[in-house]
């Protein structure tokens, strides 16, 4: 029976921010809804701790270590967690939503997996763990149920909720948090965690991959623990003839009784792994495990979902190095009857019609309320990766109909696969419903649209539209575009790329105009002249003085012949007359000394000579010496002659 309904959370807006939609799963320590985010108008999912354990600190504390170091890991194939709080007893973490379904749910409804769809599996769960175990934490709790399988083919590592420092304390004296199957022996003897812990539990599930069953199993978790502490995990080929060696191998080394035979992390793992791999040969990797008694496998092992629970650690009995296995206690035998043989009990008549009738009316009752509850209700098996043709033979024998058929691009599952439904897998749905097929297209290529002569502004909404993001923009001059609109694109139009990708824009300067010299003539003048040609013009704040007259222009910042765009900015500088500057005397000097002094002093100099001329003696100068004079301007020597 479905309870979502009686569920007090859902409906509910928690801390004024999460609506929470529906219920997902329930765990040993929490409750996962999907949500919606009112705030930043995104779908999330919430999890939720029980509220009995809110109220236990160290149980808090961990559901917060989690938000923490989540946060730190920032890996694609890690469940990012985007906030952590609490309302009253409530105490929730807000994460990423995943759409699709848990390896547990794959595992129950197909079995053993092919090797390379197991290692296709195993390799992101790896590199999530490995990111973990060098950012200095443990997961604790690897096991099917936290791997997430997206219905766009990614793999997700969820449920850090028991992640540990690698460097803290790791040592329990009564107890032990985690899952029974995938507990390592140094967790069930001493309580240990490190990341050859999560190693172990790696090698477990890579193991029931490859089978499709656990390889420990018992009737109690005593049974199971024994089997840990006291068994090697079989090799594969044992259950699944024909399975390569390298993965025998590498089930033995991921879960060696002893840690130190173990990869001392995921990361040296994720290594053999892509060895291995490297090792076998298409039709190894492609072996279809054999399907028969496989129902039965799936439902003595796969079973039920496992809740991560606080395991009481047996202590070591004195002189036995192996602790019991529990005792079946039988009830007890039924008393005799005290009715002799042969000799009928009799009712009356009328008790037995009485005692039928209410029978048939509680069983009628029972069926009406099953009915109404569960019996008119199915779930919607999983087809993700199947053909369509194989989804809607799988959905007619569930007693579903395919409503329709909808296509969507996909970067991860080739054409014609299923990425998803609607309902999505799982979900409840009235036993001759109908089911929406949502098909993969493939990788999605978006072409780049022709916008050469548009507007930019035009030229990026276009891009838009079309799935693109408008890149940077450069500018070049051009006798043919008008400025302001796009040149060209890079890449060019027509070229595939994938969806938001940037596309560079070239926009027109326009044609070039050269601009004129206008320096040394007056302000008017030279701003007439300048706007003439197209350009806009600016007058500098302060006045500088130059060798051009007073009121004209000293400097331009564009110089003449420079080439620029219409409506570009020139800025001239008006002079303020040149500087007065003293005139040396030069007298008696020689031609050439005299020179140099002058022009040091900011002069030009203009030589005159007697006739006859016969010396290189400066007999005099004009402006004469101790005067004052515009520099810049030319001070005439006169040579002596005879």
């Amino acid at each position: 029976m479905d309870t979502t309904l009686q569920d007090p959370l859902v409906g509910h807006v928690l801390d004024g921010r999460y609506r929470v939609d529906a219920r997902i799963a329930v765990g040993g320590m929490a409750t996962v809804y999907r949500a919606l985010d009112t705030r930043l108008d995104r779908e999330l999912a919430l999890k939720v701790m029980h509220p009995a354990l809110a109220v236990d600190a160290s149980f808090v504390e961990r559901f917060i270590r989690e938000a923490k170091s989540v946060a730190r890991l920032a890996h694609p194939n890690v469940v990012a967690v985007f906030d952590q709080g609490a309302e009253g007893a409530y105490v929730y973490l807000a994460m990423e939503y995943v759409a699709g379904c848990t390896l547990r749910d794959v595992l129950r409804e197909r079995g053993a997996l092919r090797p390379r769809a197991a290692l296709d599996i195993l390799e992101p769960v790896l590199a999530a763990l490995g990111a973990a175990h060098r950012a200095g934490f443990v997961h604790r709790d690897v096991k099917p149920e936290n791997v997430l399988i997206g219905d766009d083919g990614r793999v997700k590592v969820a449920d850090f909720g028991l992640v540990r420092t690698v460097g803290s304390v790791t040592q329990t004296t009564g107890a032990v948090l985690g899952t029974v199957s995938y507990l390592a022996p140094e967790q069930i003897e001493d309580g240990a965690s490190g990341t050859r812990t999560d190693v172990y539990a790696c090698g477990v599930v890579l193991y029931e991959m490859l089978t499709g069953s656990k390889p420990h199993t018992g009737e109690t978790p005593a049974q199971v623990l024994f089997q840990h502490l006291n068994e090697d995990v079989p090799a594969p080929s044992r259950a699944v003839p024909g399975l390569a060696p390298e993965l025998d191998s590498l089930v033995a080394t991921a879960t060696a009784r002893d840690p130190g035979a173990r990869p001392h992390d995921a990361v040296a793992l994720l290594s053999l792994t892509r060895e291995a791999r490297e090792a076998l040969s298409d039709e190894q990797l492609d072996l279809l495990p054999p399907r028969a008694h496989d129902q039965a496998r799936r439902e003595a092992a796969t079973g039920s979902e496992e809740r991560t629970d606080v395991v009481p650690r047996a202590l070591p009995l004195e002189g036995s190095g192996a602790g019991h296995t529990a005792r079946l206690v039988m009830p007890p035998a039924p008393p005799e009857r005290s009715a002799r043989r042969g000799q009928r009990l009799t009712l009356p008549r009328r008790g037995v019609l009485a005692l039928a009738a209410a029978v048939l009316a509680a069983l009628g009752l029972g069926v009406g309320v099953w009915y109404i509850n569960s019996g008119q209700f199915t779930r919607v098996p999983a087809v993700i990766g199947q053909t369509e043709s194989d989804a809607r033979q799988r959905l007619e024998r569930a007693g579903l109909d395919v409503r329709e058929v909808r296509e969507r691009f996909s970067d991860t599952v080739e054409r014609g696969a299923v990425i998803g439904t609607a309902p999505a897998t799982l979900e409840r749905i009235r036993g001759n419903g109908s089911v929406t097929l949502i098909v993969s297209r493939g990788p999605e290529i978006v072409r780049v649209p022709s916008v050469g002569g548009d507007p930019l502004a035009t030229a990026e909404r276009r891009l838009k539209d079309a799935g693109l993001t408008p890149g940077t923009v450069s500018r070049a001059f051009s006798e043919t575009v008008p400025q302001g609109s796009v040149i060209r694109t890079d890449p060019q139009a027509g070229a595939g790329r994938s969806p938001d990708s940037p596309v560079a824009l070239t926009v027109s300067r326009g044609a070039p105009v050269k601009v004129p010299d206008v320096t040394g003539d007056p302000v008017a003048e030279a701003t007439a002249a300048l706007e003439g040609a197209g350009f806009t013009v600016e007058i500098a704040s302060g006045r500088v003085n130059s060798v051009q007259k007073a009121g004209s222009v000293a400097r331009q910042s564009a110089t003449g012949g420079a080439k620029l765009a219409s409506g570009d900015t020139v800025t001239l500088t008006v002079s303020k007359g040149p500087r007065q500057v003293s005139v040396p005397d030069v007298t008696g000097r020689s031609a050439d000394d005299a020179r140099s002094e002058l022009e040091s002093a900011g002069f030009e100099v203009e030589v005159e000579k007697s006739f006859p001329y016969l010396g290189d003696t400066v007999e005099r100068q004009s402006p004469e010496a101790g005067g004052r004079a515009p520099e810049g301007s030319t001070v005439t020597i006169t040579l002596k002659g005879l």
